[in-house]
């Protein structure tokens, strides 16, 4: 199977950048809607629209969900490249419509969406709340599982650019996790269920972003979704979009999400029987949190009349300014960075800093500055 000719046929075009409304979707699920597959099965707290998407007529049943968190909206955007490819009549499309039924609820928390904000609209991280179940997205979720009845749950979600794979200076691309159903952490069959297709998405992937899939720690905690449905004997699968080179509209790592699907999914079908990959899953090294947007390196800075050599790191702010999400970049890290990467490096060579007030980079303030008075830097990066 080709994935990325599949991925690149199948993206949709309407869909771009990482601010994904409720509206951006709403058209094309009422456009799919040809058979009675969409369902509105609540709503948040703002009173928006909670849509469910099922399609398929086969026995195995696959709940997807994504944008739990509204500034995550990679895998959003892949479920919907997703979607396209099952209404795009190719043999596998038909073949898979026949053997699984798919529950997609695009878009969890559309406040959060709305907002860009990781928690929905009473400030509840809707991941810890699964215990809980205090929220109208959470008891939703939780609904639509008891009812629906999954044999797999893949749960979507973006992480930050600050992490490598391993003690490596390559990005996590890609992250997965079978999260733990046990303080123990134990492997029982139903996570090894989840570990197989993960070492099976990982195979594709190593194709294309070599070195660039991590593992994130899988530290038990039953109020996260992913841990919760795992206890309940559902095969669970955390994937994590992350920061491919240069992509910050993440237009890239949504390609790899979509293959990351459609590989997982290809190796359900075909249920094969294979040894215990718990090996392989554990191989996949585990995510750090060493990188920063941009570091500066051998820049000088005069500290009450004394000329010191520094380093310093940046990191992008998502904000949202007028309905329109930019990157601003804040300082970080000041001094010691031996052991970071920056997704941008600079050797300033001892030219001297300056900005405008007192001439020393402060933590948390935007990074506007000037080397040797010369070079201007604007958010972070020269100004050119």
């Amino acid at each position: 199977m080709n994935f990325e000719s599949i991925a690149q046929t199948n993206k949709v075009p309407s869909l771009s950048g990482r601010y994904i409304t409720l509206e951006s979707i709403e058209p094309l699920l009422s456009q799919w809607n040809t058979d009675h597959h969409l369902k509105i099965v609540g709503q948040s707290v703002l009173h928006q629209s909670i849509y469910a998407y099922t399609i398929g007529h086969g026995s195995t049943r696959v709940l997807m969900w994504s944008q739990m968190h509204g500034n995550e909206s990679t895998t959003t955007k892949a479920v919907f490249d997703f979607l396209n490819f099952l209404h795009s009549d190719s043999d596998t499309a038909t073949q898979w419509l026949s053997h699984f039924t798919f529950m997609m609820l695009p878009m969890l928390n559309p406040d959060g969406a709305k907002a860009y904000t990781r928690e929905n609209a009473n400030g509840i991280d809707l991941n810890r709340d699964a215990q809980d179940l205090s929220q109208p997205e959470s008891k939703i979720l939780r609904a639509c599982f008891d009812k629906f009845e999954p044999h797999y749950c893949f749960n979507l979600h973006d992480q930050r650019t600050i992490y490598a794979v391993g003690n490596t200076n390559k990005p996590a691309t890609v992250s997965f996790l079978a999260p733990a159903f046990n303080v123990a952490r134990e492997i029982n069959a139903v996570r090894e269920k989840a570990i197989g297709v993960i070492v099976a998405m990982n195979d594709a992937l190593q194709q294309y972003i070599p070195n660039q899939v991590g593992r994130f720690d899988d530290a038990f905690n039953l109020n996260c979704v992913g841990d919760t449905f795992q206890s309940l004997n559902v095969p669970t699968i955390l994937f994590e979009a992350g920061h491919f080179q240069n992509d910050y509209e993440r237009e890239v790592t949504r390609k790899f999400i979509f293959i990351a699907l459609i590989s997982g999914l290809q190796h359900i079908y075909e249920n094969v029987v294979v040894d215990n990959k718990t090996d392989n899953y554990l191989n996949i090294p585990q995510n750090k949190a060493v990188f920063f947007d941009i570091v500066y390196k051998n820049v000088n800075i005069n500290y009450d009349g004394i000329e010191k050599n520094t380093n310093f790191a940046v990191h992008y702010k998502e904000e949202l300014i007028d309905n329109r999400l930019c990157f601003n970049g804040y300082f970080a890290q000041i001094g010691n960075l031996e052991d970071a990467f920056g997704h941008f490096e600079f050797d300033a060579k001892g030219a001297v800093y300056s900005d405008e007030s007192d001439n020393i980079p402060k933590l948390d303030a935007k990074a506007n500055f000037c080397l040797d008075k010369i070079t201007k830097i604007v958010n972070g990066r020269i100004n050119s």
